[in-house]
């Protein structure tokens, strides 16, 4: 596989022996690690696809916007979650050109993986994302408000809207017709009926 080159779009994670012809698109800062040594990310591309590619020390100082490389010896890995290209120690960067190479852009194989597992969803929210207290000063989504049952009760109607009737002395009873007389009407009765006898006893 030494002498042969892999485009950029079949490159995946645990490659090694790579060999490839690609030009620089963009340069990344510098960064240090505990040895006193300098990496940098470069955007890379071909034909196929670009990538992100991690030089060392002077390589990475010596290569600019535009360069046209051969890479030999180099590896593939993931890095934060996406795919790299890697110098061996016993790789070799070389340019060769500048400018006059086609390349596609659009297709990133850096790009991090979008589908990850997903969590099965439980009863309740996740503990990842805060709900909102009802106050909406909280971070993150603002949950529903929690359901709360209503329960109506409907008035209960009484045909009788104005209640009992109450006892009053224009609304008592009277007997009517052949009943037994009271004691007033009995003495009503007797004062009639010597008024009658004494009227009698006159005309006599």
């Amino acid at each position: 596989m030494d002498n042969n080159y892999v485009q950029i779009k079949d490159m995946r994670q645990g490659l090694k022996n790579v060999n490839v012809v690609f030009i620089v698109l963009e340069v990344g800062h510098p960064t240090l690690t505990k040895e006193n040594r300098e990496v940098r990310t470069f955007k890379v591309a071909d034909q196929s696809a670009c990538i992100n590619a991690s030089v060392w020390d002077e390589a990475g100082q010596l290569l600019v916007p535009g360069d046209i490389v051969k890479l030999t010896k180099g590896y593939v890995s993931v890095w934060r979650n996406c795919l790299t290209l890697y110098t061996s120690k016993a790789g070799d960067l070389q340019k060769i050109g500048e400018f006059c190479m086609v390349f596609n852009e659009q297709h990133n194989m850096s790009e991090p993986n979008q589908v990850l597992p997903q969590i099965p969803s439980s009863c309740g929210p996740p503990n990842n994302l805060p709900l909102n207290n009802g106050t909406n000063n909280g971070a993150g989504r603002v949950g529903p408000p929690p359901s709360i049952p209503v329960t109506t009760t409907a008035p209960i109607q009484h045909n009788n809207l104005t209640g009992p009737a109450k006892s009053t002395p224009n609304n008592t009873a009277r007997p009517t017709g052949n009943g037994a007389p009271s004691d007033n009407q009995k003495r009503q009765r007797g004062s009639r009926g010597g008024q009658h006898r004494n009227r009698h006893n006159r005309a006599t």
